[in-house]
C-alpha cells in the first residue's frame, strides 16, 4: 500500500510534455465545436469526452490507477462545492423574489423611466438595474431587450446600436449582481469573498459603464422623437404585470435591506438567506399566495401564464432546479479542470503561456487572453472562467496577488468578451433573440470591449491591483493550494 502511495506521490509531481498535454484540450475543443456550433447542443458532453482523453494519457504516460484519477476528478468538484452552494441559495432567491412581486416592481417602475429624448442610456439603466434584480443577462436581454429593439428601431437607430446598449446594460447588471451564476462562479473557484469580488470589479466595471453611458448619450441627441405604437410592447408588459403582481414601491424594501445588510459585511450565505425568507414572506402576505405554492416556487421556480409572452419568459423561471444547468456544467468541467491540474498536464500547458507573462501586467493580460481564447474555442462562457482560474490560481498567489485580482480579470476576459464571438452560446442567443448579428452590434457593445481594456490600463498603472503580505500568502496557499 505504501509502496503504490509513493509511487502515486511521484507521478504527480512529473511534468507532462507540452504537446501531449494538449491533446485532451484538442479532443475538447475539436468536439465542442461540432456539438454547440453545429449541433446547437449543450457542451457536457464534450467536456466529459476531455476529461475521458486526459484520464487515458495518465494511465498510460503516467501511470496512474483509477483511484488516482479519481481522486483528482473529486478534487476539483470540490473546489467548485462553495460557488455551487451558493448558487443552489441564488434559485431560491430568484424564485422567491418573483413570487413576492419584487422583481416585477423593480421593472415595473423601470420601464416607466423611459423617455424618448434619452432613449439609449434609459434602455441601458433598465437593462442594468433588472439584471442586477435577477442575476441574468439572457432573461434580462429576451425581455426588456426585445421590447427596447422594438421601440428603438421604431426611432430609427440603427440596430446594432440598440443591441449594444442593452448588452451593455445587462451585462453590467449581470456581473455586478450575487445573483449570477457567473459572478459567483469566478469568486467561489478562485476562494474569493462574494462581496470581495464584486466590490472589487467596480474598478472596471463602473469606469466602462460611465464611458459606455457617455457614448450612449452623444448618439442618443441623433435619434428622432418615438411613436406612441412603437411603445406599445412597454405598456402591454406592464399592464400584464400589473395584472398578475401586486406593484408597490414598499417591496423596493426587500433588496434595500439585503444591500444594507451586504453594506454592513454580513457574509454572503445569511445575506442571501433573509433575502429568500424575505421573498418568500412576500409572496404569502403580499402577492397572497398559498404557502404551499411558495414553497412549490423554491424547488421549481415560479409560473406564471399570462397573455404577454416577454411577462411568461421573464418570471417562469427561479427555484433550484432553474440552477442544475449551471451546476451540471460546473461539476463536469470541474472533473476536466481536476485531472488535467492534478497529473501535472495542466501546469505544462501554463508554464509555457506564463513563460510569456513578465510582471503583473504580463500575468493579467495573460489570463484576459486565455479567457477570451477559451471562449472563441469552447464556445461557452462558463469554461472561459473555470479553465483559466485553476490555470493562473497559484501564480497570481505566488506572485503575492489578492485572489480578486484573478477573479476579476476573468470576468473581464471571459464573461465581457463571450457576446463577440458568433459561435459562442451568448453570441449565439442574442442573436436569436434580438436579432443582430455580433459584427453589427460588436463596436456597440461598449461596456464589454472596454472592460478589458480598462483591466489592462489597471495592471499597467498599478491602479486597483491588491496586493497581498508573505504571511496572507502562506495562509492561503496552506488552507486552498495544497492537495
Amino acid at each position: 500500500m505504501s509502496e503504490n502511495k509513493d509511487k502515486s506521490n511521484n507521478n504527480l509531481k512529473r511534468e507532462f510534455p507540452f504537446f501531449l498535454s494538449l491533446i485532451p484540450f484538442i479532443v475538447m475543443v475539436g468536439l465542442m465545436y461540432i456539438a454547440v456550433t453545429i449541433f446547437e447542443t449543450d457542451p457536457h458532453i464534450p467536456l466529459i469526452m476531455g476529461t475521458v482523453t486526459a484520464s487515458l494519457i495518465a494511465f498510460l504516460y503516467g501511470k496512474y490507477d483509477w483511484e488516482d484519477v479519481e481522486d483528482m476528478m473529486f478534487k476539483g468538484i470540490r473546489l467548485a462545492l462553495p460557488a455551487l452552494v451558493i448558487i443552489l441559495l441564488i434559485g431560491l432567491v430568484i424564485g422567491s423574489w418573483i413570487g413576492g412581486g419584487i422583481v416585477a416592481t423593480m421593472i415595473y417602475y423601470g420601464l416607466m423611466l423611459i423617455n424618448p429624448t434619452y432613449f439609449l442610456i434609459t434602455i441601458s439603466a433598465i437593462c442594468a438595474l433588472t439584471a442586477l434584480a435577477i442575476g441574468s443577462s439572457w432573461s434580462t436581454m429576451a425581455t426588456i431587450g426585445v421590447a427596447g429593439m422594438g421601440i428603438g428601431v421604431s426611432m430609427g437607430i440603427n440596430p446594432g446600436i440598440v443591441a449594444g446598449a442593452i448588452i451593455s446594460g445587462s451585462y453590467f447588471g449581470d456581473k455586478l449582481s450575487p445573483l449570477s451564476d457567473t459572478t459567483n462562479l469566478a469568486s467561489g473557484l478562485t476562494n474569493t469573498d462574494l462581496f470581495e469580488h464584486i466590490k472589487h470589479m467596480l474598478f472596471t466595471t463602473i469606469p466602462s459603464f460611465i464611458i459606455a453611458m457617455i457614448a450612449f448619450t452623444i448618439i442618443g441627441f441623433n435619434v428622432g422623437d418615438t411613436s406612441k405604437s412603437s411603445q406599445e410592447d412597454v405598456q402591454a408588459m406592464m399592464a400584464s404585470m400589473q395584472e398578475h403582481f401586486i406593484i408597490s414601491p414598499w417591496l423596493l424594501l426587500v433588496p434595500v435591506i439585503v444591500i444594507v445588510a451586504i453594506m454592513f459585511k454580513l457574509a454572503a450565505f445569511p445575506a442571501l438567506s433573509l433575502g429568500v425568507v424575505l421573498g418568500f414572506l412576500c409572496h404569502i402576505f403580499v402577492q397572497g399566495g398559498d404557502a404551499s405554492v411558495a414553497f412549490d416556487t423554491l424547488t421549481n421556480g415560479y409560473s406564471i401564464e399570462s397573455k404577454n409572452d416577454m411577462v411568461n419568459e421573464l418570471f417562469n423561471r427561479g427555484g433550484l432546479h432553474d440552477m442544475m444547468y449551471t451546476i451540471s456544467m460546473t461539476i463536469v468541467a470541474m472533473t476536466f479542470a481536476g485531472v488535467m491540474e492534478f497529473t501535472g498536464m495542466l501546469q505544462s500547458i501554463m508554464n509555457k503561456i506564463l513563460f510569456l507573462a513578465k510582471g503583473t501586467f504580463g500575468l493579467i493580460a495573460a489570463t484576459l487572453a486565455s479567457a477570451f481564447t477559451v471562449n472563441a474555442t469552447c464556445s461557452e462562457q462558463y469554461i472561459s472562467i473555470v479553465v483559466p482560474s485553476r490555470m493562473f490560481l497559484k501564480t497570481f498567489i505566488d506572485r503575492n496577488l489578492h485572489s480578486k485580482n484573478l477573479s476579476r480579470t476573468l470576468e473581464d476576459g471571459g464573461t465581457m468578451t463571450s457576446v463577440f464571438i458568433p459561435w459562442n452560446t451568448c453570441g449565439v442567443f442574442i442573436l436569436a433573440t434580438l436579432g443582430v448579428p455580433a459584427w453589427e452590434y460588436g463596436m456597440y457593445a461598449i461596456l464589454n470591449f472596454t472592460s478589458p481594456l480598462i483591466a489592462l490600463l489597471l495592471a499597467a498603472t498599478g491602479i486597483g491591483i491588491t496586493k497581498i503580505t508573505d504571511q496572507e500568502k502562506e495562509e492561503f496557499t496552506a488552507q486552498y493550494l495544497k492537495d
